[in-house]
């Protein structure tokens, strides 16, 4: 483990902090089997056109191309348990330390971890919606019968293709997350920025924001980022290592 002088310095902000607020990417999933968008030979980008298989309207006009797509991640996404990292957040909530999480991630790990306070920016799979009716419907039956039958999901009362409650190019991020997470930001005295590459607006600008609100902001992750000169501290290490490390050197 390097950075030894970096866990033991965000360990004590930790320790003095009264309001953490963690803000999650693709990175903090990625030990737990789940692939990043961006990653050279591994993201979900690298073989596939973002606005035809994952936009709402290339998902208009062509759902079987989504769901297609979605396919090899919904199977991931199923059978994946939180990591060290993930129960690293939940032992910090359980201490009182951490007030929310702020999520970029559809995965559900960091609920499957025990957060109770997750802000699932880009939507989750937990649910899912007729895009006709707006019927809603529970999203892991309805991805496991795809999964099953590979038919396109669609609705019972109207008959309307089914979609997932995850965020898809074109679509506004949901407004009561989004608010609750700008709030937590906006309260919070240290930020723990883990596994974003923070490329993503609006959620990019959170960091940014609780920077300007004056909370210090740690940035854990293995790429280079836009705001790595602004944090007060960068690590470039395994999150599910360096979480709990900074974990155990706390005292509190």
């Amino acid at each position: 483990m390097t950075n030894e002088q970096d866990i033991k310095t965000v360990a004590h902000w930790l320790d003095e902090a009264q309001h953490v607020v963690a803000f999650t990417g693709a990175g903090i999933s990625t030990p737990s089997g789940i692939p990043d968008f961006r990653s050279p030979n591994s993201g979900l980008w690298e073989h596939a056109d973002p606005m035809s298989v994952a936009s709402i309207f290339g998902f208009r006009q062509n759902p079987r191309a989504f769901y297609d797509w979605v396919r090899g991640l919904a199977h991931v996404i199923l059978a994946a348990q939180p990591n060290p990292a993930h129960l690293a957040l939940a032992e910090l909530e359980r201490r009182g330390k951490l007030k929310a999480v702020i999520t970029q991630n559809i995965d559900m790990l960091h609920t499957r971890a025990g957060n109770q306070i997750v802000h699932e920016l880009h939507g989750h799979m937990r649910e899912a919606t007729c895009i006709q009716c707006f019927q809603t419907y529970d999203g892991e039956q309805v991805m496991n019968a795809f999964l099953e039958t590979d038919v396109i999901p669609t609705c019972v009362r109207c008959g309307g293709v089914i979609k997932p409650n995850v965020i898809l190019f074109g679509e506004q991020l949901p407004y009561k997350p989004l608010q609750a997470a700008q709030q937590a930001t906006r309260a919070c005295d240290l930020m723990l920025v883990i596994g974003s590459s923070l490329e993503v607006e609006p959620a990019s600008q959170l960091p940014w924001l609780a920077k300007r609100c004056g909370a210090k902001v740690v940035l854990i992750n293995l790429q280079q980022t836009d705001f790595d000169s602004a944090a007060h501290v960068v690590i470039r290490e395994d999150v599910a290592v360096v979480l709990p490390a900074i974990l155990a050197a706390m005292t509190s």
